[in-house]
C-alpha cells in the first residue's frame, strides 16, 4: 500500500466528530500521512425530531428520541467501560496536536464544498456526517467514500451493529467502507469488517467497538484509492434501511434478548 506522501493530493475526512471517528482519523493519519478534517456542526435535536416526525410519524420520532436520550445517559453511566475499551484497543480518540480542522455549519453548506475544493484532495471519506445532497455530491471533484458502522446493504442507516444483534444476526456485527451515491449507504462495497461485541458493550459503546474493528478497512480502502486500484464487491445480502430503535423496542429487546 502506498502512503499519501507518494501522492500529492491529500485525504479529507468530513465528519461531525466523536471519539470513534477520531480513532479512525488518527489510524488513517498514522499509516497514510496527514489528514485534513472538515468538521460539521451537529444537527440540532429539534431539527432531527421534526425531520423524523415528517418521515416516520410523531410516535416513532418521540420513541427514537427517548432512546437517544437514554444512550447519552448511558455513555456517562458506562464511561469506565468505554475507557477500558479505548485502552484495550489502543484507540486514539482525540484530535492530535497540529491536526488540520476546518469548521463548517454543515456537510451540505457551501463552506464545506469550498473547503474541499481548496484542499484539492485525492479522496474524501465521509464518517458520521449528514447525508450529502445530490447537488453537493455532484460538485465534489474526487471519489467520495463512506465509513458506515454496519454491514451494508443489510444494515443501512442508523445503529447497524445494534440491529444485527437485535435481529439475532450477530455474525453481521461490523462495518463497511463503500462508495457514496445518492442513496443511504447504497454505494458499491469496498471493504467490510466483522467482529463481536464484548461483555459490557451496549448501544452506547458499539460505535467504539466497531471503530476498533474497522480502522484497518478504512486505511486499506483509502490506500487502494491512492494506489489507483479501487474495486467494489457484491456482499450478496438483502438491503434494508434502519433507524434508531424506539425506547419501548429498545427496553423490550434488552429485557428479552439481553441486547442493550
Amino acid at each position: 500500500m502506498e502512503s499519501s506522501k507518494a501522492n500529492p493530493r491529500p485525504i479529507v475526512v468530513v465528519t461531525e466528530g466523536g471519539p470513534h471517528i477520531w480513532a479512525i482519523v488518527n489510524a488513517i493519519a498514522e499509516r497514510l500521512g496527514s489528514v485534513s478534517v472538515v468538521l460539521e456542526r451537529p444537527e440540532s435535536k429539534k431539527r432531527l425530531l421534526l425531520g423524523r416526525a415528517r418521515r416516520q410519524g410523531w410516535i416513532s420520532a418521540i420513541g427514537q428520541l427517548g432512546t437517544m436520550v437514554l444512550t447519552r445517559l448511558g455513555k456517562r453511566f458506562f464511561a469506565s467501560h468505554a475507557a477500558r475499551l479505548i485502552a484495550d484497543q489502543k484507540l486514539q480518540t482525540e484530535p492530535k496536536p497540529g491536526q488540520k480542522i476546518i469548521n463548517v455549519p454543515s456537510a451540505n453548506a457551501p463552506e464545506c464544498l469550498q473547503a474541499i475544493t481548496d484542499l484539492q484532495p485525492g479522496v474524501v471519506l465521509l464518517a458520521g456526517c449528514r447525508l450529502l445532497s445530490r447537488q453537493t455530491l455532484a460538485k465534489i471533484p474526487c471519489p467520495v467514500l463512506n465509513y458506515h458502522a454496519g454491514i451494508a446493504p443489510k444494515y443501512r442507516g442508523m445503529n447497524g451493529g445494534y440491529w444485527a444483534l437485535a435481529s439475532g444476526d450477530a455474525q453481521n456485527f461490523g462495518s463497511t467502507v463503500h462508495l457514496v451515491d445518492a442513496g443511504v449507504d447504497t454505494g458499491g462495497v469496498l471493504r467490510q469488517a466483522r467482529g463481536r461485541p464484548e461483555p459490557g458493550d451496549t448501544i452506547s459503546s458499539y460505535a467504539l467497538r466497531q471503530a476498533a474493528l474497522s480502522r484497518d478497512i478504512c486505511v486499506e480502502a483509502l490506500g487502494d484509492k491512492l494506489a489507483g486500484k479501487l474495486a467494489t464487491s457484491d456482499p450478496d445480502l438483502p438491503s434494508k434501511q434502519w433507524y434508531h430503535p424506539t425506547i419501548w423496542f429498545y427496553l423490550w429487546t434488552g429485557l428479552t434478548k439481553r441486547v442493550w
